[in-house]
């Protein structure tokens, strides 16, 4: 296996390449895609408009596919499917679940959408792209199985961020990581003739970098004075515990010296309400929550911070975790290889599986130099490792060396 240092493209593949192939001759046309794109604002979404504006912005001849809306640029294209959360989507899923719908790819609203979103999408790029970057799982999966049997021509790369088990990731013929350490851990399940590559996600350093905390706050009518923790997660009890990080911000707040809010923002899910019921309940108007905030107006929420916080126990890659660094934000998060990684001097990562975990970050870092500190090296941190250029690049050789194999 090649392995090169972080930040640079990391590659393990047993693929002859075919030197002067036909697609070294000319631009490669790549084509990025989600289904959710347009009506879900999640990861996925995000993952998905953020690299085909940075492939643009390099100078890549590249489409963005999306299921929802009016497309704002004359590079994106809207396809027709069947939405996820559609009343006429769900009964038919309902339906067909008696009958295994799952094996057809009817077996949720999400697997729903993929497959339809998929037949839409290989009519458009099946004679005129090379290369197709997708994160939806299922959507990568059927457009491989056409490439392999000669129905498609743009090879398929799956940028695993779904947690997809090992049985699902052996049956792709391109699979990127998000991280170093998730490359180590595949290569004793990696199947002959898989391509595998670790390349992180990236975030626009411009965009996302510290501003005005005073004028951010008031935009978002959010305290001046107090110690502001940050948290962008959907929210829910499930994965994101918002419930646990609540408690324990209850716990951090009886021991921190100055007044403090806990600012939660994030989509709806179906124990949403339950949630923000408890957070009102246990901290009244210490906690704040911001349902479905703007991708566009998110960057000046996360100026008006003073640290960002994530309580999950364990995350593919998370994009807020990224622009919470670019943001010069200190993170408070569990302490895996991943967040470690990506946290790297920005925090002192803690096990989040025992109560308290949260408690001590947050307490270590309201001391002002500290947090000062750990601001400053998150920002240097994000330019250095997760900046669009930085990525961007990885990016590109590995289209190049995907392209180029047979």
């Amino acid at each position: 296996m090649e392995t090169g240092q972080i930040g640079t493209v990391r590659q393990v593949s047993s693929a002859r390449t075919r030197p002067g192939a036909e697609v070294a001759s000319r631009p490669l046309r790549i084509a990025v895609a989600a289904s959710g794109l347009g009506h879900v604002f999640r990861g996925i979404e995000a993952w998905a408009g953020d690299v085909a504006l940075g492939l643009r912005r390099a100078g890549q001849d590249v489409t963005l596919f999306q299921a929802c809306g009016e497309p704002d640029e004359p590079w994106k294209e809207t396809l027709p499917c069947a939405l996820r959360f559609d009343q006429a989507t769900q009964r038919w899923v309902s339906r067909l679940s008696r009958v295994g719908g799952w094996r057809f790819g009817f077996g949720s609203g999400y697997q729903a959408e993929q497959t339809t979103f998929t037949r839409s999408l290989w009519r458009r790029v099946r004679r005129d792209y090379d290369l197709l970057h997708v994160q939806d799982p299922w959507v990568a999966l059927l457009m491989d199985r056409l490439h392999r049997r000669g129905l498609s021509r743009p090879r398929v790369i799956l940028a695993h961020g779904t947690e997809e088990p090992a049985s699902t990731l052996a049956r792709y013929s391109v699979l990127q990581h998000l991280a170093p350490c998730y490359v180590e851990d595949w290569e004793t399940h990696r199947p002959t003739g898989q391509s595998v590559f670790a390349v992180p996600n990236f975030v626009d350093t411009n965009r996302f970098r510290p501003g005005d905390v005073l004028a951010a706050r008031r935009e978002w009518g959010l305290p001046e004075d107090h110690l502001l923790v940050l948290c962008v997660a959907a929210i829910k009890r499930h994965h994101k515990r918002v419930d646990w990080l609540i408690r324990e911000f209850a716990e951090f707040t009886r021991r921190c010296p100055v007044p403090a809010t806990l600012v939660v923002s994030g989509g709806r899910e179906t124990e949403t309400d339950a949630v923000i019921s408890e957070g009102k309940t246990l901290l009244g108007e210490r906690v704040r929550f911001l349902e479905r905030v703007p991708r566009e107006r998110i960057h000046t929420l996360y100026q008006a911070a003073d640290v960002f916080a994530l309580a999950s126990l364990h995350e593919m890659m998370p994009i807020a975790l990224l622009e919470a660094l670019s943001s010069g934000l200190p993170i408070a998060c569990n302490d895996t290889p991943t967040l470690r990684w990506m946290a790297g001097p920005a925090g002192s990562p803690r096990d989040l599986s025992q109560e308290g975990g949260m408690v001590e970050q947050l307490t270590y870092l309201a001391a002002p130099a500290t947090r000062a500190r750990h601001a400053l090296l998150a920002r240097r941190h994000a330019e250095a490792t997760f900046s669009e250029p930085v990525v961007v690049k990885q990016i590109l050789s590995m289209y190049d060396q995907v392209a180029r194999s047979a």
